[in-house]
């Protein structure tokens, strides 16, 4: 079997413009997509942008684009170029072994001189039934503030953000430019964020803490009307009326079939690159957008993660005398 001379992990921003880019270099990259799944809470082909109804901030739509359109665009344009897109999970990767041997879900072995690994991050969500069936129709739910905050849908509205940490605070006194009122979501009577960020929050006109307070469900059929609350002290319910609710309790990237692989990672589980490239601890192994990126997780910076990607793994494989 002959090697591929690099295969990309992942279809989100980062996978495809790799698989762009290493395409034009003439390295005949080859895609492993990932297969469909129905729980937004695991990656999915194309990435978090699936689940993006409008993506507003991305350079060249000056009329905005859903997510899924975007990343058929990305598809599309990869694949102009001789992209070759495999709809398969990888399960497993041995990276000691010359050239690299990579295993798919089905057992299929696949050989590759250089691996891009772009399979991004998760967010973490509540696990309540009506809080995943909206976030995956744009019913009002959302992991990411920056992302979506800024919505026609969402201006001059009640919103709620779930989480106490850094993040929490960041996607709140975000959304306060915006929305009438943001409400945080608190399970404790106090914050896990630094003080600085609590402050940054808590001074805005518009901000409020609901403390000991839990989302047991999400109100709503075709659109967000208002949170299911459940008191953690003293186990009362109450409604509360909102248009948006943010779920803020952080991402996990998707390096599960990593395990073993001999990949650095940071404490979150964030591949560690090299650097300012896209170089991981193992030669000819690179890592682009979400799966490396604990701080921005935005697509324009993950894109140009996978550019880096491309252009590291040409020259490598160049050096190699791999052409």
């Amino acid at each position: 079997m002959k090697p591929h001379k690099v295969v990309i992990i992942g279809s989100g921003p980062a996978g495809w413009t790799a698989a762009l880019y290493a395409a034009r270099a003439n390295l005949a990259p080859v895609v492993y997509t990932g297969t469909p799944r129905q729980d937004p809470s695991i990656t999915l082909p194309g990435g978090q942008l699936m689940l993006t109804t409008e993506v507003e901030n991305y350079p060249g739509f000056p009329e905005g684009v859903t997510g899924p359109e975007m990343m058929a665009l990305f598809q599309k344009q990869a694949e102009r170029f001789g992209t070759v897109v495999i709809g398969e999970d990888i399960a497993s990767c041995d990276f000691t072994r010359r050239p690299f041997v990579l295993r798919t879900e089905e057992g299929k072995e696949v050989l590759a001189h250089a691996v891009i690994i772009a399979t991004g991050a998760t967010a973490n969500w509540l696990g309540l039934p009506n809080e995943m069936r909206l976030a995956m129709t744009g019913g009002g739910v959302s992991a990411c503030a920056v992302c979506d905050g800024a919505l026609p849908m969402f201006r001059g509205q009640p919103l709620a953000v779930v989480g106490g940490g850094d993040t929490a605070m960041e996607e709140a006194t975000y959304l306060t430019k915006f929305a009438s009122t943001v409400y945080i979501v608190h399970r404790r009577h106090e914050f896990r964020a630094s003080k600085i960020m609590q402050e940054r929050f808590l001074s805005q006109p518009n901000a409020k803490v609901l403390w000991n307070k839990q989302v047991v469900d999400v109100l709503g059929q075709d659109k967000i009307v208002g949170v299911r609350l459940k008191d953690t002290v003293t186990g009362e319910e109450s409604n509360l009326d909102v248009k948006g609710l943010f779920i803020a309790i952080g991402h996990t990237p998707a390096t599960k079939f990593l395990k073993g692989a001999g990949l650095e990672t940071d404490a979150a589980g964030y591949l560690v690159v090299q650097g300012g490239s896209s170089r991981t601890n193992l030669e000819g192994v690179f890592a682009a957008g979400d799966v490396a990126d604990g701080t921005y997780r935005q697509a324009v910076t993950a894109a140009g993660m996978g550019c880096r990607a491309a252009l590291d793994a040409e020259r490598w494989l160049g050096a190699q005398g791999v052409h």
